[in-house]
């Protein structure tokens, strides 16, 4: 079920410097939610587990299910939204799982992908877009006239663009300029020291391939508030699309540019929740 994923320097260097000891496994089967009976399995290769528990009055009674499960203090590895790579802090060390669904993917985008699952891990910011929330979840779900489905996107979508605003500084970091700053860096080393090897690992593939990912977004945010405006694209949809723009530093369409602001950041979930709130406003209105 699970294998132990050989990682090239690149990945290691980030590991290393966000995330360190976590292992990095290739799943046998995809999955949304591990089943409980396989993320057992789990076990022999870790420390020790550490749930998610929140209070069930944060999970509206039509959630999703896969949401009652994770705030009941079931053992939950992976939830819809994931995508093609998942991680976990509730495992010592933490876990990253690299899904099947990504088999043919360009090597370069799924080694980006298992690198901002490092970052993410070691921000310390929640695992879960619930852990965000809290129980404004609750409110925001009553308050909204969207179905269980497209309140969970949405909230998903905008939590993806909170923790984006906390990791794409170090995704920049790791582009050509700052590559050269850190062999400067180097060369600058005390020449009595003894010879070891000071040269930095190149991470440059990386950002290339984090650049990459937000230039093959352009296109499908070309016309998003139009589509959002006639109805073509659903506002939760349309969230998702925009909010990975946010994470991969291309300027998201209005209305979403409200979530690529130091504000956000700042006020964090109460900001999250006035806008939607304010923003499904508007929309109903025209």
């Amino acid at each position: 079920m699970f294998e132990r994923r050989d990682l090239p320097a690149a990945l290691e260097a980030v590991r290393a410097s966000h995330a360190p000891g976590a292992l990095v496994l290739d799943v046998a089967g995809d999955f949304e939610v591990l089943p409980p009976e396989l993320a057992e399995n789990l076990g022999p290769m870790v420390d020790r587990f550490d749930p998610l528990s929140y209070p069930a009055e944060w999970v509206p009674a039509d959630a999703p299910e896969q949401l009652h499960r994770l705030a009941g203090g079931e053992f939950t590895i992976g939830m819809p939204g994931d995508g093609g790579v998942a991680w976990t802090r509730q495992t010592e060390p933490p876990t990253v799982f690299v899904k099947p669904r990504l088999e043919g993917s360009p090597e370069a985008f799924v080694s980006f992908l298992i690198a901002e699952a490092f970052v993410e891990a070691g921000t310390g910011l929640p695992e879960h877009f619930l852990g965000f929330f809290e129980d404004r979840y609750a409110d925001l779900a009553a308050a909204v006239r969207l179905s269980p489905a497209d309140t969970y996107q949405l909230a998903n979508a905008v939590y993806d663009a909170y923790v984006g605003l906390h990791t794409r500084e170090t995704f920049e970091g790791w582009g050509p300029a700052a590559s050269t700053d850190r062999a400067c860096s180097a060369d600058a080393t005390d020449p009595a020291a003894p010879a070891v090897s000071t040269a930095p690992t190149d991470l440059s593939p990386l950002y290339d391939a984090w650049v990459d990912a937000g230039e093959r977004l352009k296109p499908r945010l070309s016309g998003l508030s139009r589509e959002v405006a006639t109805g073509e694209t659903s506002f939760a949809a349309a969230a998702e699309l925009a909010c990975s723009a946010v994470k991969h530093g291309v300027d998201p369409p209005t209305p979403f540019g409200a979530l690529d602001t130091a504000a956000y950041r700042h006020h964090g979930a109460d900001y999250a929740v006035e806008w939607i709130e304010r923003t499904l406003a508007e929309l109903e209105e025209d």
